[in-house]
């Protein structure tokens, strides 16, 4: 087989059933063969898909000539006439260096993004296979061993791979013959990284006893993700039975699943929280640890990047989050106080109405965190009441309940984050608290 351009067309237009938009069409621009050949043939079919295009190029700074790859890329995306954007990256320590790359450059390609933009990746036939192996071999299920999908949800728009059904064969007869120039990392020849020892040593070897290897293991991720999509299917009908709320899974419903079936509706709720999929450690520990406990309990699971805790007859999926950092903060009217790692932010607006007092305000209000013993006075009430009992009463959740932000003036609490008021502090007109991004309290 051989490649073109109208390859990419065709495939392009083939997904558009499975998706909104494009609303444009943004390249992750590595500067290797992979991307060139499809920044060349998007290039060349502008007129016919009629989307404008943007080419973003990602540099890890992890190589001394990184700053040499990006001006390469914007000079061929300059002869292309397309428009470029270089972004720099930290990478991060602790994670494998592969897969801190990939977050980083990631969370990069989605800030380039606007709602229904397609991200493009060139990944191609032998990534795919690669990736099987690599899923294969760290003990993934259906889901892994469906490889990479065609196409996905990502950020504001979707994930999308074009060049899955073409060989790296095909794409470097294509670019020698239109006499394209590409770069190579030289990373990529380092057998330390698993996926190069793969591409390097393990898959020429299997190739020379099975020459059609790579195509079939193209075709088992094309099964698998047949079967994934069937599981998904299943966890789906599942999940109709649990609260609308997203992230929520009821203890009813999950204590009446069979362990497996269990298990496929957690993966699948984490895939829709946007969440990183629990090993299969976590997945028992729910079973055994969440299931299991008394309904005052509050047990919690963890893995990286994500968290279950169980409250009253419900499990709750969430982000894993930083601690709260806002205790002794300033808390004004024009710029909103960061309160931690995914809990928002805090700022003062104008309530157009009875709202805390401005002379208040303009004395100065602090941001502590609860300690213990607090007590407000609400609007009707004749007398004080515990800020242990309102949380309780009202049922925001416990582990929420020390990172709610309270507003003082001096020593005197006038609101918990935007839940109550202190009625003694409002005044015809006045201001009221707004929590920005606020995460699931109740």
């Amino acid at each position: 087989m051989s490649f073109s351009p109208d390859d990419v067309l065709s495939r392009l237009r083939a997904l558009q059933d499975n998706a909104t938009g494009p609303a444009r069409y943004v390249l992750a621009f590595s500067g290797g063969l992979d991307s060139t050949v499809l920044l060349h043939a998007l290039a060349a079919t502008q007129t016919q898909h009629a989307v404008s295009l943007l080419a973003v190029h990602v540099d890890h700074q992890l190589h001394a000539e990184s700053g040499a790859w990006a001006s390469h890329c914007a000079s061929v995306a300059a002869t292309y006439g397309v428009p470029f954007e270089a972004r720099q990256v930290e990478v991060a320590a602790g994670a494998g260096p592969e897969a801190a790359a990939r977050d980083a450059r990631y969370l990069a390609l989605r800030a380039c993004m606007h709602p229904d933009d397609w991200l493009l990746c060139a990944h191609h036939a032998d990534d795919q296979a690669e990736t099987l192996l690599l899923n294969l071999l760290r003990g993934s299920g259906p889901a892994g061993l469906a490889a990479m999908q065609s196409i996905r949800r990502f950020g504001p728009g979707w994930q999308v791979r074009p060049l899955l059904d073409t060989t790296r064969a095909e794409l470097e007869t294509f670019a020698q013959q239109q006499g394209l120039a590409w770069q190579e990392d030289p990373s990529n020849q380092d057998p330390r990284f698993d996926r190069n020892f793969l591409r390097r040593q393990v898959l020429p070897l299997i190739s020379q006893r099975w020459p059609t290897a790579q195509e079939r293991l193209v075709r088992s991720a094309s099964l698998a993700r047949d079967a994934s999509d069937l599981l998904a299917e299943l966890a789906d009908l599942d999940l109709a039975r649990c609260p609308a709320a997203p992230g929520r899974l009821r203890v009813q419903v999950l204590r009446e699943l069979s362990a497996s079936r269990r298990a496929n509706l957690l993966r699948r709720a984490c895939q829709l929280a946007a969440l990183p999929a629990p090993p299969a450690t976590r997945v028992a520990e729910l079973g055994n640890s969440l299931l299991g406990a008394r309904q005052d309990a509050e047990p919690v699971v963890r893995w990286r990047g994500a968290e279950l805790r169980r409250y009253r007859d419900e499990i709750f999926l969430l982000p894993e989050t930083g601690p709260a950092n806002f205790d002794g903060a300033s808390l004004g009217v024009s710029e909103p106080v960061p309160l931690g790692p995914g809990l928002g932010r805090l700022v003062l607006v104008d309530a157009g109405g009875p709202g805390i007092d401005p002379t208040l305000v303009s004395a100065g209000l602090v941001l502590r965190q609860r300690q213990g013993g607090e007590q407000i006075k609400l609007s009707g009430h004749a007398h004080t009441s515990k800020l242990k009992k309102l949380l309780q009463q009202d049922g925001v959740l416990p582990w929420r309940r020390d990172e709610l932000p309270l507003v003082y003036a001096g020593d005197q609490l006038l609101a918990v984050a935007d839940l109550w008021t202190d009625a003694r502090c409002i005044v015809e007109r006045g201001y009221a608290v707004k929590w920005l991004d606020r995460p699931a309290i109740i």
